[in-house]
Formats: C-alpha cells, structure tokens, sequence
C-alpha cells in the first residue's frame, strides 16, 4: 500500500450569529454552550474548508493510483490531529480562555449544500483573513455584559471581512446562515438547507474529547475522481443536539490544528491505494501462485497500453501453453501490467517458459507482442519443511535515488532504489525476502509517522518504493527498515535519513 496526502486550500471556523472571521487562527476550535462569559441560550462553531485535489486527479487519471488489479479498492481518511492528543493531563481541563474542553460528542462531516436544496449550484465561499473570535479591545464591565469596543487600528487579527456565519463573499450571502438550520424550519425552495436534507457522509464519536479527526470520506472522493460529483467543500459541526442546547453555564470546546498552523500536524486527506509490485519473474515456484509484470516505457517514462495486454504462456518450443491463453492483465499502476499465473507444473524442473503480451497498442499506436521468459523451478526451494528450523538473518542496506542526509526540493518525486544483504556475508544480494519500510519526523521525542510499514517494490532488477515528495511538509525525515524471518522481526532503524526543503 501506498499513500497520497491532500492538503486544505481554504478553511474557516464560523461562529453562530456572528460576523468574526477566524480564517487563519492555527486552531480550529469548536465550542457550545456559554458564549464569551455571558449567559446567552446558546452558541457553537462550526469549522468549513475545501480539498486540493488537483495532484491526486492526476494521479488517478494517469493511473499512478489505479484499482485494475485490486479487490480492496481506494480509501480516503480525512485526518486532522487533536491538540490535546498529546497530554492526558488537559483531560477534563480548561483552555487558556476558560473553555471547558468538551467530552461525550459527536461531530459530522457534510458537505457543503448547494444554493438552493440539493440541485441547485455550489456555494463558492472565501476563507477571510481573520484570526481571533473576539476583538480584543472588547472587555466585560461590572454588569457582566460587553462595553462598548475602543477600535485599535493596529489589532490586525480580528477581521468580519467573509466569509462568517451570514456571508460567503462581500457581495453573496449563504442561502440560510451558517450553512444549515439545525432545527429544520426551513420550507420552501430552501428545503434542502435543512439538517435533515444535507449530505452526512461521516460521523464520529469522541468519548474523551482528545481524539484525532478520522472520518471515512472514501465514496465521497471516490465519486469526485470518476466524474460524479463536484461541491463547494465540506464541514464538520457538532450534531444538532448538541448545538441546541442552551442555559449552559460553561463554554465546551475541542481543539485541532488548522493549514495555518506552525507544527507538523497540518490537516489533510489521506488516499491509500494497492500498488506493491512483487514480480516472480527470478523466483517462480512450482506449487505456488505466481505472479509475473509487464513495464511499459515511452522514453524512459512510464506509459500506459490503450487496453491492458492480454498473455499466452508458451513452452520451451514456442508452442502455447493449453489453459494459460489468453489470460487478462490488469494495470499495477502507471506502466506497470500484472498477469496471475497458478498452477503451472512440469515434470522435470527447473524449465524455460516465455510470456507473451500482445493487443499492445499507445494513443491508438500498434506495437508488436512482447516475449519474455521465466524459469520454472523446484518447490523445494520455497517450502522448506523437515527436522531443521530455519535461524533468523541480520541484513544490511544500501539505497540510491536519495543519498544520505540530502536536502531535496519538495518538487521531486524519487524511485528509490534498497539493496538488501545478508549481514556478515560476502556481498550476498537477497532475492526474495519481506521486506518493508516506514517514513517519520520527529517532533521532540515523538516520531510523528508520515508513511506506515509497507512492504517494498521486488522486481527482476531488484527492491525499490517511490517517494513524492510533493503531497510532504518541509522537514527532516527518517526511513526504517524491517525484515521478517522465522518469527523474528527486525527492525532498523534510521538506515536513511533526508531533508524536504521549500522551492521558492
């Protein structure tokens, strides 16, 4: 599995009945309940923001993320970390402005409705330049209510410039305030604005209130890269439940952090997808499902075929295989063709066959079959069953495409090459072992992990993953190692380590 990271291009966090603008405030903080030290029936937030996707459309058109020879499909997490993830003692505690921090929740994500009902158009919007919810020139007086603001031309960080709770842009307001009613009044050709009528796609329950975001946005993305679906962005609020409530003597909040912030932790979406390549090409057992690759190259770039081939299998005559005609291919990713082959036997072993490819075709352009061979070789050399138990192995790495504590432009996107030898051993290069990596920064002691363990790239040539840095923060990262054998799991640590660095 590998993953792509897509990144928020505008945000807000909207306060009910309010025009403040909190646009670039490096906390989303959503809240209900008592509003600024004055009882009032109720108050709550809700945080709005748009996806960038651009990246990821591209990779999906051009088949880099491709779901041709996988059951499991495409997955899309929305992640956004809790600020208080990272200390149980801020547990049932308060905010440095006296906010309760809230437990026992749900918040839902939807999306944002259109203008008018479900048909009508999106709802473009401006994220604003504001910073703070309340201006800070405003103070309690004795009679617990608000005096009256002494402007401070200089405070910059309070805007009501929009987009707010009523307006989207200078000139356009939101059909009905702050997105939605909550209490279902609206009729009419307003109808669809309603809770009732807007789109959930996921909703998540926090029990101690210092868990991450984690929603499932998986058909939602999904239908926006086919083509069948297009929107204004998305929201996350309280349920209505909770936003309903009023009398509340204390404010509740939970905190994440936005785009803006200046920690490691910027919200995004994560896409997971299926694009491990294990070619059995040097290692093709008899008793086993086999798999063999087809890599496609127009000058040195990848490439994809108009159709995906179609393969025969052929003897060590020429002559076609019976039952291994006429087997589909299916697309890896982009330029990268695999064929299933199982239970291909022969009575002396090892043996040459070929794989042939053919219905090859690019824009429309025929291009002859392709003929490769493949040994055929004992099970024995896979199985390896009798009274001896096998000893778990140290191993040594070597990687080229990324040198050792090079600082790269967040613009590359890197094939990088692991040599893998057994330990102690005269140059030995392992052929066919489980091998797998992880990618992390480390913020303080914590390794904040950007690439969990997954398994490398074998192909006829040798080990490899692909590295984007293009969907990375700008930052210091570290690469592990870990090699399964007889039970054992060793892990290396830090046998890469490299910089991300900002172009300008």
């Amino acid at each position: 599995m590998s993953i792509h990271k897509s990144y928020f291009n505008k945000t807000n966090t909207i306060v009910y009945n309010s025009y403040t603008n909190t646009a670039r405030n490096p906390i989303v903080e959503l809240f209900y309940g008592r509003v600024d030290d004055v009882i009032a029936p109720k108050g709550y937030s809700r945080y709005i923001f748009d996806l960038d996707l651009s990246n990821l459309q591209s990779k999906f058109d051009n088949g880099v993320i491709s779901t041709g020879c996988t059951t499991t499909g495409i997955t899309h997490t929305l992640r956004m970390t809790n600020t208080s993830a990272f200390d149980t003692d801020l547990l049932n505690s308060k905010t440095s402005q006296g906010r309760r921090r809230a437990t026992s929740f749900d918040l839902i994500l939807f999306k944002i409705p259109k203008v008018s009902g479900t048909t009508g158009d999106d709802q473009t919007w401006d994220s604003g330049v504001g910073y703070d919810y309340y201006e800070n020139s405003k103070a309690l007086n004795t009679s617990n209510a608000m005096s009256v603001p002494d402007s401070i031309d200089t405070d910059k960080s309070f805007s009501d410039r929009p987009s707010n709770w009523f307006q989207r842009s200078t000139i356009d307001d939101w059909s009905v305030s702050g997105l939605y009613d909550n209490t279902n009044s609206q009729t009419g050709s307003t109808v669809g604005l309603n809770y009732s009528a807007i789109t959930i796609i996921d909703t998540q329950h926090f029990e101690f209130g210092n868990e991450d975001i984690e929603f499932d946005m998986t058909n939602e993305i999904n239908s926006i890269l086919t083509g069948g679906t297009t929107t204004a962005g998305y929201g996350v609020a309280y349920l209505p439940q909770v936003e309903n409530i009023s009398g509340l003597t204390e404010n509740y909040s939970v905190g994440f952090f936005s785009p803006h912030t200046q920690t490691f932790y910027e919200p995004f979406l994560e896409t997971n997808y299926n694009d491990l390549i294990l070619d059995d090409r040097n290692v093709f057992y008899q008793g086993k499902t086999n798999y063999l690759y087809l890599y496609s190259y127009v000058n040195g770039n990848p490439v994809n075929f108009d159709t995906p081939p179609t393969v025969d299998v052929l003897d060590g005559n020429g002559d076609e295989l019976s039952g291994f005609t006429g087997l589909s291919s299916c697309l890896v990713t982009e330029g990268v063709y695999r064929v299933e082959l199982s239970g291909l036997t022969a009575t002396t072993v090892p043996c040459f066959y070929y794989d042939k490819w053919y219905n090859l075709s690019v824009n429309g352009d025929s291009i002859s079959a392709v003929e490769n061979e493949f040994v055929l070789k004992s099970s024995d050399g896979y199985y390896q069953i009798g009274t001896r138990t096998e000893q778990p192995k140290l191993y040594g790495f070597d990687y080229s495409g990324i040198k050792q504590d090079e600082k790269i432009l967040n613009t590359d996107v890197r094939n990088v090459s692991v040599y893998i030898k057994r330990a102690y051993s005269v140059n030995e290069v392992v052929n066919d072992i489980e091998a797998f990596y992880r990618v992390y920064v480390m913020e303080g002691t914590t390794e904040v992990q950007v690439q969990e363990w997954t398994q490398i790239n074998r192909t006829p040539d040798g080990y490899y993953f692909v590295f984007d840095t293009r969907d990375k923060i700008p930052n210091e990262y570290f690469v592990d190692m870990k090699v399964n054998t007889d039970r054992n799991v060793d892990t290396y640590k830090r046998t890469l380590k490299f910089q991300i660095v900002n172009k300008k």
